[in-house]
């Protein structure tokens, strides 16, 4: 494009390589800009709304989720920001952006949703599950894997030979299929992604099983993009006259759509649940295990020989026998035993006025 003609809608003032923000005639690069504009407005919204909600979460594995939806949200935000490097033109700048972030952002996020289906995974086969620091170091490290896969292959692309002796290196200069091959490890983490949140269905407690299919249904949309961009990028734009001018709308229009799911799909989701109270927590998850109080009392009792030899009690108020010689009261008086018969002492006489009788 000339640059002394500016499109429809830029100014004169506007350099050329930023044609795609205004050009009317251009509509796709104006329209990705709105719709990623509002994803990142939107994804900081709620990532404010995640961190008040954190106070008034009672139910502890919820709580414990915070931070890794926290560090999902942040790398959400980059892939809205990611999209404006591909609306602006390729410079040396953007493509390193272009090539390195790609997958940098896309593994965080794939990185969060398989330790959050791992963790649900563990939590259903009868244990308390991991804590959330350890699900966030684990997703950590899948994603420092991906960081150091690009810094390498970018290092690579930049300082190899350029295919002109004096031209300067541009990471710009790599086939559509090295990039996409490039992406293998982001693969591996959307499968992992699906697999365990399919593992996770299997939980029998219904709010566990929700979130499962949340993961599971970011995961499925997700690989449906990957595979509508991939063959669009790979095959579809070099089929029409090889022309690879749609080559960067494709990956703009397909990282603020995936974006869009994880927002749609998981995020939201998870934070109108967050508040929820999960009443059975604290249950053990086979309801077959659990005995009533009294028969566990009973067989402690037995298994002790505390049990009591009669189970049927006598009601003492009706018993006419009198009582044996072993528990007849004896009188302190002479040591001899005293019947049953209620016999008054000296003391009781002159308590109540009666006549002092001697006995000597």
């Amino acid at each position: 494009m000339d640059p002394t003609h500016a499109p429809r809608g830029c100014g004169a003032s506007v350099s050329p390589i930023h044609y795609n923000l205004c050009d009317l005639d251009a509509v796709w690069g104006v329209v990705v800009e709105a719709v990623a504009t509002a994803g990142m407005v939107t994804s900081f919204v709620l990532l404010v709304i995640l961190i008040a909600s954190l106070p008034f979460v009672t139910n502890k594995w919820r709580k414990s989720m915070v931070a890794l939806q926290a560090t999902f949200l942040v790398f959400a935000l980059g892939l809205f920001g990611l999209a404006f490097a591909f609306v602006v033109k390729r410079d040396f700048t953007t493509c390193a952006a272009r090539r390195f972030l790609f997958g940098v952002l896309f593994a965080g996020c794939l990185a969060c949703l398989a330790m959050h289906g791992l963790g649900l995974t563990l939590l259903g086969r009868g244990s308390k599950g991991p804590r959330g620091w350890t699900l966030c170091l684990g997703a950590l490290a899948l994603w420092l894997v991906e960081v150091i896969i690009n810094t390498e292959w970018l290092i690579i692309t930049v300082v190899r030979t350029p295919v002109v002796a004096t031209a300067a290196p541009d990471p710009s200069c790599v086939t559509n299929q090295d990039f996409v091959m490039a992406l293998i490890y982001v693969k591996v983490l959307l499968l992992a992604t699906l697999l365990l949140a399919v593992l996770s269905l299997t939980r029998k407690r219904r709010p566990r099983r929700r979130d499962g299919i949340f993961i599971l249904a970011t995961g499925v949309f997700t690989a449906a993009i990957w595979a509508a961009w991939i063959a669009m990028y790979v095959h579809g734009n070099q089929a029409t006259e090889n022309d690879s001018k749609w080559d960067d709308p494709t990956l703009a229009i397909a990282l603020v759509c995936n974006a869009w799911v994880f927002l749609v799909l998981y995020v939201i989701p998870e934070i109108c649940l967050l508040t929820e109270e999960d009443r059975d927590q604290e249950e053990p998850d086979d309801a077959d295990h659990v005995y009533p109080e009294s028969l566990v009392y009973d067989n402690i009792l037995v298994d002790q020989n505390l049990a009591p030899q009669n189970m049927y009690m006598e009601n003492k108020a009706f018993s006419v026998e009198e009582p044996s010689a072993e528990r007849k009261p004896v009188s302190p008086y002479n040591g001899q035993l005293r019947s049953s018969v209620y016999q008054p002492t000296e003391l009781a006489l002159i308590t109540k006025g009666l006549p002092h009788v001697s006995v000597f």
